[in-house]
C-alpha cells in the first residue's frame, strides 16, 4: 500500500484509474489514445467535460470554459495578452515561483507590470495583506495557492479591476464565486486530471478585446471558445480522464463535500505539526495551504532517520521542493483522510522514539 503525498501529477480516485485504463484498451471499439478528436464519440466527451466544469463550480451565464495545452506556464502569456487593454498596465501579487513566472512572462509580451505586493522578503512564507490596488490597470493577477512554499489565499483580493487567477493547485478543492473573476486558469494535474490539459474559465465580455499587436491564433482565447476547444487536436486523454474525475467528484458530493474533507485533512496534519516537539510549520499560520503542507524537523540531523521511517510506512512524495528543503505533504482531493492519519501516526511514533 502506497500513500501518495506527491505535489503533482495528481493523485486520482481508483475508480477513475480503472475506467481510464479500460478505455485505453477499448473506447467504443478503439483505444481512447487513437480515437479521432473529431469523431462524435470524443466530441461528446469534450462537451461533457466542459459542461461538468460548469456544474461543479456553478459557473454563471456569460462565462465560457475551454481546454487548452501548455499548462499554466503558457497561461501566463495567454492571460496577459487577452487582458491587455488601453493602459497596457497590470497589477500582480508575487507569492512565489509561479507568481514570479507570471510576472516575467507578462513583461515579455508587453505588459507594464506593477508588483503591488510581495512576500519575497520572507521567502514567500506568508500572503501579503493591506496592499493598495491601483485604479488604472487592465487587470489584477494572483496565484491562489503556492505549491512550493505552502501558502494559500483564504480570502481573495478585493478590487474594481478585472480579476485574473492561476488556480492550478486548488481549483475544485473549495467553493468559489466564479463571477468574481474575469479569467480563471489551471493546469489539470493537481485536482482535475492528468497533466496535458489546461482549464480556462473566461468571462465572455473579455473575449476578443485585446489591444496587443502580438496575438498568435493559438493564444487567443476567443478562438478556442468559438471552436469549442477543438481549434487543434486537444489533449484527448487528459480531457477524457478529467471528465471521468469530474463525474466522480459530482457523484460523491461535489466541491462542497471535498472542501469539508480537505479542511479535515489539513486540520489533522497541522495539529500534529504544531503539537509535535520535533517538527515546525514553515509558513505563517493564517496563510497555510490546505493543499500543500510544508514543514521541517527542528533538528535536521534527524532527517535521514525520519526519511527511512516514512518510506518504510509506504509513504511517497514527501520531500519538499528542492528550493525549500524540508517536507511537503500535498493533499489533493483524491487523497483520503486515512492517508493523512498514516502520516500523523508516523510522526507521533517518530517523536516517541527520537524525542
Amino acid at each position: 500500500m502506497k500513500y501518495n503525498f506527491g505535489a503533482g501529477p495528481c493523485i486520482l480516485p481508483q475508480e477513475v484509474f480503472q475506467e481510464a485504463s479500460a478505455a485505453v484498451l477499448d473506447f467504443n471499439g478503439l483505444s481512447i489514445l487513437e480515437v479521432s478528436h473529431r469523431h462524435k464519440d470524443f466530441v461528446a466527451v469534450m462537451d461533457e467535460a466542459l459542461d461538468l466544469v460548469k456544474k461543479a463550480l456553478n459557473v454563471p451565464a456569460g462565462y465560457s470554459v475551454a481546454y487548452l495545452q501548455g499548462g499554466a506556464s503558457l497561461g501566463f502569456s495567454i492571460v496577459a495578452l487577452n487582458m491587455m487593454r488601453e493602459t497596457k498596465k497590470a497589477a500582480y501579487i508575487n507569492t512565489g515561483v509561479w507568481a514570479s513566472g507570471a510576472i516575467k512572462e507578462a513583461k515579455k509580451v508587453g505588459v507594464d507590470v506593477n508588483v503591488i505586493a510581495s512576500s519575497e522578503d520572507k521567502n514567500f512564507s506568508y500572503i501579503p495583506k493591506g496592499f493598495v490596488v491601483p485604479k488604472e490597470a487592465d487587470y489584477l493577477h494572483f496565484t491562489s495557492n503556492n505549491t512550493i512554499y505552502g501558502t494559500q489565499f483564504h480570502e481573495f483580493p478585493k478590487s474594481t479591476l478585472p480579476l485574473v487567477c492561476d488556480m492550478s493547485s486548488d481549483i475544485f478543492s473549495k467553493e468559489i464565486n466564479v463571477a468574481d473573476f474575469d479569467i480563471i486558469y489551471a493546469g489539470a494535474q493537481k485536482n482535475l486530471g492528468p497533466a496535458g490539459a489546461t482549464l480556462y474559465i473566461v468571462k465572455d465580455e473579455v473575449l476578443g478585446k485585446s489591444t496587443s499587436p502580438f496575438m498568435p491564433s493559438y493564444l487567443d482565447l476567443k478562438q478556442h471558445v468559438d471552436k469549442e476547444s477543438m481549434m487543434n487536436t486537444p489533449p484527448v486523454f487528459s480531457v477524457y480522464v478529467s471528465m471521468l474525475n469530474l463525474r466522480n467528484l459530482l457523484s460523491t458530493g461535489g466541491v462542497k463535500a471535498k472542501e469539508l474533507e480537505n479542511n479535515a485533512k489539513a486540520a489533522l496534519l497541522y495539529s500534529e505539526i504544531d503539537s509535535n516537539p520535533l517538527f515546525f510549520g514553515t509558513v505563517n499560520a493564517d496563510d497555510r495551504s490546505k493543499m500543500n503542507v510544508c514543514f521541517k524537523l527542528n533538528d535536521e540531523t534527524l532527517n535521514a532517520t525520519f526519511d527511512e521511517t516514512w518510506k518504510a510506512a509506504g509513504i511517497v512524495g514527501l520531500p519538499g521542493h528542492r528550493s525549500t528543503g524540508g517536507y511537503r505533504a500535498s493533499m489533493y482531493n483524491a487523497l483520503p483522510l486515512s492517508s493523512v492519519q498514516v502520516l500523523v501516526e508516523v510522526m507521533k511514533e517518530f517523536a516517541r522514539t527520537n524525542g
